[in-house]
């Protein structure tokens, strides 16, 4: 019995489940990256393709992530109020390094070097990281939750024939649902009047022809 032993297995071991499911999380935030020069550029962006029972165990971590990050947002603002324009390793990024401002900016700017780190632990991919918190968290600034989408795929995998599903980011290629509208019961009689008319023309010549 597997009581209290939440969570798939998917046929591995413990350690090879974490970074299998570490991987597969980085590998949606890296979709996001400019890789317009790259040779293994993703097909969508914020869209991977993996089996279902892969997807739904990813996705907790993966929302995770998220909101971490969109609670580090505020304090990021927050330093931005102390943060020099100085070039790094300029006189006055030197002078600024020394003044109460850089004080101040490192004690604004402390959860969210927290949120950072402990998403890095999470994932194990600087590179990820850093397109969470600079593309991914702002765009879910304003959403609780729900960041993440699992749709069926109907065609299985070819080899093992496994269901296949799409993990990805809501808010890009949302359904717009449309309301239809009331159909419109007007009565036409003028329209027609002049068809019956010609029709009757019509009759009445066709009557005085054969008579």
């Amino acid at each position: 019995m597997r009581h209290r032993r939440r969570g798939r297995k998917l046929g591995r071991n413990p350690k090879h489940q974490r970074a299998m499911l570490r991987n597969l999380a980085s590998a949606l935030f890296l979709t996001k990256r400019d890789a317009e020069l790259d040779k293994n550029a993703p097909k969508v962006p914020g869209r991977v393709i993996t089996t279902i029972s892969k997807a739904k165990e990813v996705r907790p971590l993966v929302e995770k992530c998220i909101t971490i990050a969109r609670k580090s947002l505020p304090a990021i603002e927050a330093a931005r109020a102390y943060e020099s324009s100085a070039e790094r390793g300029s006189d006055a990024w030197r002078a600024w390094r020394k003044s109460a401002e850089w004080q101040q900016w490192s004690a604004a700017r402390a959860p969210a070097v927290a949120a950072r780190r402990r998403c890095i632990q999470l994932l194990g991919d600087k590179e990820a990281v850093r397109i969470l918190f600079d593309e991914v968290a702002p765009q879910f600034a304003d959403r609780d939750g729900g960041y993440t989408r699992v749709v069926r795929l109907a065609k299985p995998r070819l080899g093992d024939s496994s269901v296949r599903a799409i993990l990805e980011f809501v808010g890009v290629r949302d359904r717009v649902i449309e309301k239809a509208t009331k159909p419109a019961f007007e009565d036409e009689p003028l329209a027609e009047e002049p068809a019956n008319e010609q029709a009757n023309d019509s009759n009445d010549e066709l009557a005085d022809e054969s008579a």
